[in-house]
C-alpha cells in the first residue's frame, strides 16, 4: 500500500527587515533536500512582485499579503512539500492565524537588534526610512510584533548562520517533521581526526557554503584517493555505505 502519510509543513520565518530572513531560509532550502524533502520557498519580496504587487503597506494590505502566502504555504504543505516562508510579517494576530489554518507549522523568530539591521541594510531603506521617504516601515515608522511562543529564536546578531541553520534543523529533527526524512538503515561512521581538520580548513576558506555539502565532498574525494593516513578496507566500507544510504553513491 503507498504511503499516505503528509510530510509537509510549513517553517515560517519572521523578524525585521535584514535580520536574515532570507539567507537562513535560502540555507535551510539546500539542507532539507540532502534528507529527502521536497522544498518551495516564498520569499517575501519576490511575492511582492508576483502574488500581491497590487496591495500597499497600510496594515489591512499587510495582513491581506501575508494571507495570501499563508493559503500557498498551505497548498504546499499539504502536498508533501516543506514550505518556507521568509516575509516580515510583522503583526501577531494574522501569524497566529496562520498557525491556526495550516497546524503543521513551525514559526521562526530571526531576532536582531535593529541597530544591527540598519547597519547591514545594504538596500538603504532604513535610511530613506528614517529620513521620511518611506512610509509605514516595520521597525521604524510601523511596529513589530515578537512572537511569543516561536518553535525557535535565532539571535542573528550573536551567532553565526551555520550556528543559526545547526539550531533549526535540530528543532524541526526534534519535533518530528525531519524523521521520515532521515536514511533508513545506515551505519555511524567514525570520522578521523584528519578529516575533521580538512573540513574546518574548507569552512574557514569559505563559510558561505553549506557544511553538509563540504561533509558529502570529502567523503566523496575519500573514495577514490590515497591518502597519506591509514584507511582501513573497513572504515572506506562504512564510508561507502553511508554515502549510498545518503544516495550519493549508487
Amino acid at each position: 500500500m503507498a504511503d499516505t502519510v503528509n510530510r509537509g509543513f510549513v517553517v515560517w520565518f519572521t523578524g525585521l527587515p535584514s535580520s536574515g530572513k532570507s539567507t537562513l531560509a535560502g540555507l535551510l532550502a539546500q539542507e532539507l533536500p540532502l534528507r529527502g524533502l521536497p522544498v518551495e520557498i516564498l520569499d517575501g519580496d519576490e511575492v511582492r512582485q508576483r502574488l500581491t504587487k497590487g496591495l500597499g503597506f497600510s496594515k489591512e494590505d499587510r495582513d491581506e499579503n501575508i494571507r495570501r502566502i499563508a493559503f500557498v504555504a498551505k497548498l504546499l504543505s499539504r502536498n508533501n512539500v516543506c514550505a518556507i516562508t521568509a516575509a516580515i510579517s510583522p503583526y501577531r494576530s494574522v501569524r497566529d492565524e496562520a498557525r491556526r489554518d495550516m497546524g503543521r507549522f513551525v514559526e521562526v523568530y530571526v531576532k536582531c537588534p535593529l541597530e544591527t539591521c540598519i547597519a547591514r541594510d545594504v538596500k538603504g531603506l532604513y535610511r530613506r526610512a528614517l529620513a521620511g521617504e518611506i512610509q509605514n516601515f516595520t521597525g521604524i515608522s510601523d511596529p513589530y510584533e515578537e512572537p511569543l511562543n516561536p518553535e525557535v529564536v535565532v539571535e542573528t546578531d550573536q551567532e553565526s548562520t551555520e550556528a543559526s541553520l545547526g539550531r533549526i534543523v535540530r528543532r524541526l529533527d526534534e519535533l518530528g517533521y525531519l524523521t521520515l526524512g532521515q536514511p533508513q538503515e545506515t551505519t555511524h561512521v567514525p570520522i578521523p581526526t584528519y578529516l575533521v581538520q580538512k573540513i574546518k580548513t574548507r569552512l574557514d576558506g569559505d563559510s558561505r557554503k553549506n557544511p553538509s555539502t563540504y561533509v558529502v565532498e570529502v567523503l566523496s574525494g575519500l573514495l577514490g584517493e590515497e591518502q597519506p593516513v591509514t584507511m582501513t578496507g573497513e572504515r572506506k566500507a562504512l564510508i561507502e555505505a553511508r554515502l549510498k544510504a545518503l544516495g550519493y553513491l549508487e
